[in-house]
């Protein structure tokens, strides 16, 4: 097995188990024990484990999710000029799914003069959809009380009801080998639903996303197109083995 291979494996399994043992990653791999702690120690340099005695746990900031109120004052410049760019990839007329997040809201501005029908689940952005005189249906389901983001099944079977021109999903994090990820597993859920239903997904995140991990997979790099900010070369090179790359135009 490859060091790649190795790494992914044991992400896998820590996504699975929280905590992993050294002795059953030796037997699980066939690799020697001093090879599984050269691997703990390179994951966890790269802030997506902690090695405790005996073996590995995923940090703990993974399954952190900031409230609205926090998020909306983060980079705040660099989400208007994502969202901006992002809005150019929306047609007139079309339907559109807008996810619960705080880019997808500064979106809101440059879609008012499309005559389109926007589908959410994010309750903090109904208000200014209204105001932009934007058609708007609101999912409804269990409400995220820090995020203001409807989950669950009640939102899964009523996004089930349309078909969307292009879907616009807030994330986390993004990487080459996990994808895109988000704290919550059902919030993940509804993104991979409305992600499904649309001819076209994009994924937004700013620079500070690239090879974060959360704890939930949404989908794989390759399901959406992404839309960032700025990214170096190098990692640029790297992602678009695995998806479209969309870099903020200055």
């Amino acid at each position: 097995m490859l060091t790649n291979e190795r790494h992914l494996f044991i992400m896998q399994l820590l996504e699975k188990k929280q905590t992993v043992k050294i002795q059953e990653l030796v037997e699980s791999t066939g690799t020697s024990e001093s090879t599984i702690r050269r691997d703990l120690v390179d994951l966890e340099h790269s802030g997506k484990l902690e090695r405790v005695f005996g073996g590995a746990t995923l940090t703990g900031k993974n399954l952190l999710e900031p409230s609205i109120s926090d998020k909306s004052t983060q980079l705040l410049d660099e989400k208007i000029k994502i969202a901006k760019f992002a809005a150019s990839f929306v047609q007139q007329g079309d339907s559109v799914f807008l996810d619960a997040g705080t880019t997808t809201f500064q979106m809101i501005p440059f879609l008012k003069d499309k005559d389109l029908v926007v589908v959410t689940n994010g309750l903090t952005l109904v208000e200014a959809l209204n105001n932009q005189g934007i058609t708007t249906y609101l999912t409804g389901g269990l409400m995220k009380p820090r995020t203001g983001a409807f989950v669950g099944s009640q939102t899964i079977q009523a996004l089930q009801n349309y078909r969307f021109d292009s879907c616009f999903l807030g994330i986390n994090g993004f990487h080459p080998d996990y994808g895109y990820t988000t704290p919550d597993p059902e919030e993940a859920a509804v993104k991979q639903m409305a992600s499904s239903l649309s001819r076209k997904t994009f994924a937004l995140a700013d620079h500070s996303k690239i090879n974060k991990i959360s704890f939930a997979k949404i989908m794989d790099l390759e399901r959406a197109t992404l839309i960032v900010d700025e990214i170096s070369k190098d990692a640029n090179a790297v992602l678009e083995k695995k998806t479209i790359v969309k870099v903020v135009k200055p």
